[in-house]
């Protein structure tokens, strides 16, 4: 083993829990944090590894259990050496249908949640001599759509937030990036996304294909490693070229199997 320590947020599935695969099977410990308590302990159990892990239940939102939790996860493991934002929720409505308390609880989760954690996490990172943070945006924080008001603008808040905490924190030693993934084959992709929607994304995607969580996890881990150590306050777009392309893709497509 390393001897390092990530946290990571919403880790109770999808890229949470392939990013505590990653890192673990890299030979770091994780504190995995998450508000859905018996998917949590569930997905600890299945990893075997209770030397390497913590499960943690709390709500990124509420200050009081974020701080308990980091204070939890330090005394456990002794460091922190990377910290991940994953947690986020999502409500898919049109504008005018989004109440204020959705509107509110969104933003609490996907924005505030991530602002919180580096409150509770950097000082202890500073004292260390450094470590690295990885808020997870989203390509609708850089695109918008349909149907994500509140979710596409709570992750273009937090692709923000992420450049203001690395023009802040880097004087301590601490690196903060984002990972905006497109569309991912996640559990909550696969229950909203239709047919005719994964076509369209298909449609628009240069490597024509959804993502896989575990190549989210790479990404993720890359920049909280050494090999990314002069790199800090970047977006990184892991989207199979969808944030790169207009409207063309499918109609150069279609000239191309018709020439």
């Amino acid at each position: 083993m390393t001897g390092k320590t990530a946290l990571i947020t919403g880790a109770a599935r999808g890229i949470g829990l392939a990013a505590a695969r990653k890192f673990l099977a890299e030979g770091w410990r994780v504190a995995m944090l998450d508000v859905l308590s018996d998917t949590l302990l569930e997905a600890v159990r299945e990893l075997d590894r209770p030397d390497a892990t913590l499960a943690l239940e709390a709500d990124v939102s509420d200050p009081a259990a974020v701080q308990a939790a980091v204070q939890k996860a330090h005394a456990r493991f002794g460091r922190i050496h990377a910290l991940v934002n994953n947690a986020g929720i999502a409500i898919f409505k049109p504008i005018l249908e989004v109440s204020l308390e959705e509107w509110q609880r969104v933003m609490a989760v996907n924005l505030t949640g991530p602002f919180l954690m580096v409150q509770a996490v950097a000082p202890l990172m500073r004292d260390q001599g450094g470590g690295a943070i990885v808020n997870i945006t989203s390509i609708s924080g850089l695109r918008a759509s349909t149907l994500r008001v509140a979710y596409g603008t709570s992750k273009a808040g937090l692709a923000h937030l992420t450049k203001q905490q690395a023009a802040e924190l880097g004087d301590y030693g601490i690196r903060v990036n984002a990972v905006a993934p497109g569309p991912v084959d996640t559990a909550m992709a696969k229950a909203v996304h239709t047919p005719e929607i994964r076509a369209d994304y298909h449609d628009h995607i240069p490597l024509n294909r959804y993502g896989l969580e575990s190549e989210l996890a790479n990404a993720i881990f890359f920049l909280c490693g050494e090999q990314a150590d002069y790199i800090t306050g970047q977006v990184l777009c892991v989207d199979g070229g969808f944030d790169s392309t207009g409207i063309g893709l499918p109609t150069l497509r279609g000239q191309r199997r018709n020439s």
